[in-house]
């Protein structure tokens, strides 16, 4: 792992010092799991499992907080019986999907979801032809139940895609009284008022945390970044890192660390464990 500075250094080493009582907040595509052209295939790489089984022995909890439906991390993940191994040590595992609309745990195994947003059906019914007009018609539309995604990946220029319907999606999505979460190849539109910054100091005021470390990839998790930010100014032991690539630079200035992709970061996750196991 790369340190951004020697702050970020110290940080890491207070944080181990802090593990006990430490949450660990991760992003799932980009962080857990690679990126796919087709996100239906978004596994997560095969040494997590293991991985957060073993961090949860010396942290008090992990979250895997996602722009995904819950439901669509936990089987990608195998994040339920992930959950199970956790809960039996007396640890605790959440899933927040859909940038934290969505609930689960590992104590309650069930996922706890609101109404999708009033303007999500006029949305989808304008959406085609706006489509059209961004010469992006043969996009790759993800229905999350609670919000909808634009995946320009697959066409055969993703980036001017991308450029010609971010202005689009974003006056339409304002029309409708939805937000657009920009991502890489990606424009999701939601309801507003939830992001991942919000769950970032929620779950860090209900469990108690005496420090939090983030791992994210993507202008999605910005949120997540700052609301770390803040609780490090609060006076608690924090790290952000970032899963670094050449498609999304935004988080390399924000970050403590920075690691190269979700192997990166499951080798910082196996390092921490082994530092806060012989602390």
């Amino acid at each position: 792992m790369d340190f951004t500075s020697a702050e970020g250094r110290q940080r890491y080493d207070a944080l181990v010092a802090a593990a006990a009582s430490t949450v660990v907040g991760l992003d799932f595509d980009g962080t857990l799991a690679p990126i796919v052209d087709d996100p239906e295939t978004a596994h997560i790489h095969p040494d997590a499992p293991g991985v957060l089984l073993a961090l949860a022995g010396v942290v008090r909890a992990v979250a895997v907080i996602t722009g995904r439906p819950a439901r669509k991390a936990l089987a990608l993940g195998g994040l339920d019986e992930v959950g199970r191994e956790i809960g039996e040590t007396g640890r605790e595992l959440f899933v927040f999907g859909q940038y934290g609309y969505e609930r689960w745990s590992s104590t309650q195994r069930r996922v706890v979801s609101p109404r999708p947003p009033q303007g999500l059906s006029a949305f989808l019914r304008d959406l085609p032809r706006v489509l059209r007009e961004a010469d992006a018609a043969d996009a790759f539309i993800e229905d999350k139940g609670l919000a909808i995604a634009a995946h320009t990946r697959r066409l055969d220029d993703p980036a001017g895609a991308y450029d010609r319907l971010l202005p689009r999606l974003t006056e339409l999505s304002e029309r409708h009284g939805l937000v657009v979460e920009p991502g890489r190849n990606v424009i999701e539109m939601r309801s507003p008022g939830m992001d991942k910054g919000v769950v970032v100091r929620n779950l860090a005021e209900e469990v108690e945390a005496g420090g939090f470390l983030f791992a994210g990839d993507d202008l999605g998790d910005v949120e997540a970044f700052e609301a770390v930010a803040e609780l490090r100014r609060q006076g608690l032991p924090t790290l952000l890192v970032c899963s670094a690539s050449q498609e999304e630079s935004t988080l390399l200035e924000l970050s403590d660390v920075v690691v190269p992709g979700p192997e990166g970061v499951l080798g910082l996750l196996r390092q921490l464990t082994e530092d806060a196991t012989r602390g």
